[in-house]
């Protein structure tokens, strides 16, 4: 592989936004630039930007990758100033070598054929192919490559494939497309011997017609490989399968094990380190006013869990989900968290009941308005062909096989987004009495058995059937923004969700962030000021749908329309867009929310209080 770089903020056409280095051009991902198409480098050729504090994402992700050390740091910015000696920027290799020229189109036999010269980039005289006229001929990269599930990514010997394993002629090569549809089934790679194959024998596994992998990692260097025993596949590098960046994120909320860490910390270094059990802790409270003053309001038990956390070198708060740790926070609202100042992270207030209470709304315990909340997402990992999504929990799964950042990891790529949003938290018992009902334990079975049939088709996931009390809200929250982006000033695609369905209780956080101030218009905390409306609305929209009633009659587990995450769901009622969804618009049923036209029996919702 050549070594010629090209930095992606040296000219303002090669830019890209910080919040797209996280999301979608991370490293490994492939992308066009106006000259050249290029694959963004390793860490270890990135320019750092400035750090991002979130201690309790930092203590989840060294557990995750098992590091001693890590940091989070934003993408670089560009450099506004052209002669500053400080260059900063992302590295990127030039990828993939192979090029093909334009050509010409001909008419064969009453067929049309293009046929277009496969180069190699050793080939190319100053980016261009000198032909027999000795004209310069302006070349475009191939856009086919081979890949691996591991990440693993190279160009596809051409000469090997075309003469099925027997490399040894070297003549020219061509790709002939023999038709005008672009499928690969009329994409032919042809020698001058007169030796051809078909593009489409390229996807069919069982030919193994590109070989097995190589281990080669080009965006971690020119001569980086690892071990590796996966059968290459084709992939097309511009198709949305070539990256799926892997994410972790948090919402920044002030929880009570913050507030003790910060408690035990003032009296750490002259007291409370030498304290061995939950004894020596309340002599050292009798006995030294300043431990008492310190731990003032705190239990016994909480100020030793924290202690014994500090001498374990456990950041606080790691021993609990991502979504449990927030949804504590938010359940324990009474009248208002956080400090209301112009630059601080987290503020939130309770909603009054009178000004929400409906029949419809008798199963909801508390309304909190957040009017202001930040959220920091960082990259892990990445994958191709398949993505790889946090659990419900929020968390990601340990087993999961992603491709690495860097060869020496030390710090990981993220940002930072400040918005607003609105906390529904569900009574436990309302949703406990609806597991009960013979109808929902039915459609249970039904929907487990779409998802046993989706596994047989990913026999290597690690994923789990999410539940029950999952599919509900995530169901209604899908509805919900539908019904909120009418009235809110944003666009349904800017609202996202988070969706809490554990031991610990049941709720739905609906939130817009951006890394500037257009999150934070204070259109969706006024839509939560009527709450109530809209979730009448967001029920009503979930009894009809366009596409009813096939939508409402689609079962989980037909093998013939290959749906088998969805119960009663399409583009027509529940589908949003994907960056809005925590599940990539998988694990929905609006049967489970109120009664369609199938009338099944399973409604959360009566029609008593819809």
């Amino acid at each position: 592989m050549s070594s010629s770089r090209s930095k992606k903020n040296k000219k303002p056409h090669g830019q890209v936004r910080q919040s797209q280095v996280v999301t979608t051009f991370g490293p490994g991902s492939l992308f066009d630039l106006p000259n050249h198409s290029v694959i963004v480098g390793g860490l270890e050729y990135w320019t750092k930007g400035d750090e991002i504090q979130e201690p309790r994402l930092v203590a989840k992700l060294k557990d995750l990758l098992q590091v001693d050390n890590l940091a989070l740091y934003a993408p670089p910015p560009d450099s506004d100033d052209p002669v500053s000696p400080q260059k900063t920027g992302i590295t990127s290799w030039q990828f993939p070598e192979w090029f093909i020229t334009q050509g010409a189109l001909a008419t064969e036999s009453g067929r049309s054929t293009r046929s277009r010269r496969l180069i190699p980039r050793s080939s190319l005289t100053k980016g261009k192919f000198i032909d027999h006229n000795k004209k310069p001929q302006p070349v475009v990269p191939v856009r086919f490559v081979r890949a691996c599930r591991k990440g693993h990514i190279g160009d596809i010997n051409w000469f090997d494939f075309v003469h099925r394993g027997d490399n040894s002629c070297r003549r020219d090569l061509w790709i002939d497309e023999r038709g005008t549809s672009g499928d690969l089934s009329e994409v032919w790679v042809r020698c001058e011997c007169k030796a051809e194959r078909q593009m489409i024998e390229s996807t069919k596994s069982e030919l193994r017609a590109l070989g097995r992998c190589d281990g080669w990692m080009p965006w971690l260097g020119p001569r980086i490989r690892e071990l590796c025993d996966e059968q290459n596949r084709m992939l097309v590098r511009t198709a949305s399968n070539a990256y799926f960046p892997q994410t972790m994120s948090v919402i920044s909320l002030p929880d009570r094990d913050e507030a003790v860490a910060i408690a035990v910390a003032q009296v750490w270094e002259h007291y409370l380190q030498y304290v061995e059990d939950l004894d020596d802790l309340v002599k050292e409270r009798k006995r030294k006013p300043p431990v008492a003053e310190a731990l003032e309001g705190l239990s016994d038990v909480e100020a030793f869990a924290e202690i014994q956390r500090r001498k374990q070198n456990r950041t606080a708060g790691t021993d609990k989900s991502v979504k449990q740790a927030e949804f504590e926070t938010l359940m324990a609202c009474k009248e208002e968290i956080g400090t209301d100042k112009p630059d601080g992270d987290f503020y939130a207030r309770s909603f009054a009941r009178q000004h929400w209470d409906h029949p419809w709304m008798k199963s909801i315990e508390c309304i909190v308005l957040v009017h202001r909340l930040r959220e920091v997402i960082a990259t892990v990992g990445f994958t191709r062909f398949e993505s790889s999504s946090p659990d419900v929990e929020g968390e990601l799964e340990i087993g999961v096989t992603r491709a690495p950042l860097a060869r020496d990891l030390s710090w990981l790529p993220a940002i930072e987004n400040r918005g607003e949003g609105v906390f529904i938290q569900f009574k436990k018992d309302s949703i406990d009495r609806w597991l009960q009902k013979p109808a929902v334990k039915q459609r249970g079975q039904q929907l487990d058995a779409g998802f046993e049939c989706w596994k047989k088709d990913h026999k290597n996931s690690k994923r789990q059937f999410c539940g029950m009390p999952y599919l509900l809200l995530h169901s209604l929250s899908h509805l919900l923004v539908t019904a909120v982006s009418l009235e809110c000033g944003y666009p349904a695609s800017s609202i996202r969700e988070r969706i809490y369905a554990g031991s610990y209780g049941y709720g739905i956080l609906l939130y817009t962030g951006s890394p500037d101030a257009e999150g934070t218009m204070g259109g969706l905390v006024q839509a939560g000021r009527q709450i109530a409306r809209h979730l009448k609305s967001a029920i009503d929209l979930g009894r009809l749908c366009s596409n009813d009633p096939v939508c409402a009659q689609h079962a989980p587990e037909n093998q013939h329309e290959c749906r088998f995450l969805h119960g009663a769901a399409c583009h027509g009622c529940l589908l949003i867009a994907e960056t809005s969804c925590e599940q990539h618009n998988d694990f929905l049923d609006r049967a489970l929310v109120i009664s369609t036209v199938d009338s099944i029996g399973a409604e959360f919702f009566g029609e008593n209080e819809a």
